[in-house]
């Protein structure tokens, strides 16, 4: 787990980065702290035959009862999953798919996937992975089908040892859901960094729900010589988008326990003419607030920026301009982003000011990214920023019942128990002021 990165891939990132960066992904050069060493995770297999081990084992929710659970083995071996309620049971069987993409030089291993369900709410699954089952037996803990419920929040998370400390913190929170809002691995074209961040992550990822965005560090195009973006991205973390009447992995939704949460796409269309536009009026448009009184949107590049990083970014201000409107007529209660290597917090804000009937946005792009924080803000603090701080760390949103929830923003320097910042939020579909 403590090896550095292999000297070809990092051969390899550094002619690609001798381009200009912001030619393949849009990021604009600023000054950062000094980056940190980055992790590569090796596979350990503890079966007798290691190629057709599963690793990188990650589950996501599909529906109100059923998880997708996904691995990759080294070579062929059939996609099932069995699975029950207590140690040693195989009582239920599922069976799925199987596939695997190239880019440049590299192949990925088999990219398993099987639906497993219906499953109770809030209740442990013992699970065992391929045909014959692996020697290894795996546990998820499906979310509660009503409140309250907690989610864990952390962007940009990479895989250095900043993100380490930040997945600990995380592991020891009782969290039922992971939201990810873009940035996974920061593999940057580099697809065995994909493959280490599968290995780091799957001791937290394969016991409860992780669901992702894309960020820029997701595009993975280069020109002429691979043409297609986000190609491992979308092999490796399928999410539930043919589920919400979504025609791409990059932005869908879904509904959990009173919430209803929307995964957007900063690096796709969004214009009024796209297809993204178009489906999320729709989905808003079906929003019974009675059903789930919550509504959450994740995206990667956030509306509201005040540090010096990222400013004047088309992903960030021309998808405002396009999508604000949507989300403050649909009284949208909070808006989390990551892209910018730092937290913030604003009060409840539309049209670039304060308004108690628009969304909360916090940015929280600091999960453990190997490029340093972004430690430089504008000055003075725009009123409408409430906190803000350049420090690793994760957010935790318990949504208590229909009207309260409960947000936490813990630095890593920080034991667990300590919250840098917190606050009482209430739904803006129990506030009177702000019926439609």
């Amino acid at each position: 787990m403590g090896m550095e990165l292999p000297r070809l891939s990092l051969l390899f990132l550094i002619l690609v980065f001798g381009f200009d960066w912001g030619f393949f992904s849009g990021v604009y050069s600023y000054s950062r702290p000094p980056p940190r060493k980055t992790i590569f995770v090796e596979h350990e297999s503890g079966d007798a035959d290691s190629a057709t081990s599963p690793q990188q084992v990650h589950i996501s929710q599909v529906g109100q009862d059923k998880m997708r659970i996904s691995w990759i083995t080294d070579t062929p071996t059939p996609a099932k999953v069995v699975y029950g309620p207590s140690p040693g049971s195989n009582g239920f069987s599922a069976s799925g798919t199987t596939s695997s993409y190239h880019y440049t030089m590299y192949e990925s291993g088999e990219i398993h996937e099987v639906v497993i369900g219906p499953l109770n709410p809030n209740t442990v699954y013992y699970y065992r992975l391929g045909d014959p089952p692996s020697a290894r037996e795996y546990t998820l803990k499906t979310p509660p089908s009503q409140f309250p419920i907690k989610f864990a929040v952390i962007g940009d998370l990479g895989q250095t040892e900043w993100t380490t400390s930040t997945l600990q913190h995380i592991a020891k929170s009782n969290y039922d859901m992971l939201l990810l809002p873009g940035d996974l691995s920061y593999a940057d074209f580099i697809q065995t960094l994909w493959d280490s961040f599968g290995r780091l992550v799957e001791p937290l990822a394969s016991q409860r729900p992780w669901m992702v965005t894309q960020g820029n560090h997701e595009i993975e195009k280069i020109p002429i010589i691979h043409k297609t973006p986000f190609t491992a991205y979308n092999a490796r973390w399928r999410m539930p988008y043919e589920e919400s009447g979504s025609d791409s992995n990059l932005y869908y939704s879904f509904d959990l326990a009173g919430v209803h949460l929307i995964m957007l796409g900063s690096y796709t269309d969004f214009d009024p003419n796209s297809a993204q536009y178009k489906w999320l009026q729709g989905d808003l448009g079906k929003v019974d607030r009675e059903r789930t009184p919550w509504t959450v949107v994740i995206l990667h590049a956030p509306w509201y920026n005040s540090n010096t990083a990222h400013q004047g970014e088309p992903e960030s201000y021309a998808m405002k301009a396009a999508m604000e409107d949507l989300l403050y007529r649909s009284q949208v209660d909070v808006v989390f982003a990551g892209h910018v290597h730092a937290y913030e917090r604003f009060t409840r804000v539309s049209g670039d000011k304060a308004d108690n009937c628009g969304p909360v946005h916090i940015t929280i792009g600091d999960g453990g990214n190997r490029e340093g924080l972004a430690s430089k803000y504008i000055d003075p603090k725009p009123e409408i920023s409430i906190f803000r701080e350049a420090s690793f760390g994760h957010g935790q949103f318990e949504v208590v019942n229909a009207t309260h929830a409960l947000w936490t923003w813990h630095r890593n320097d920080d034991d667990e128990a300590v919250a840098g910042d917190s606050v009482w939020l209430r739904s803006l579909s129990s506030d009177p002021a702000c019926k439609l």
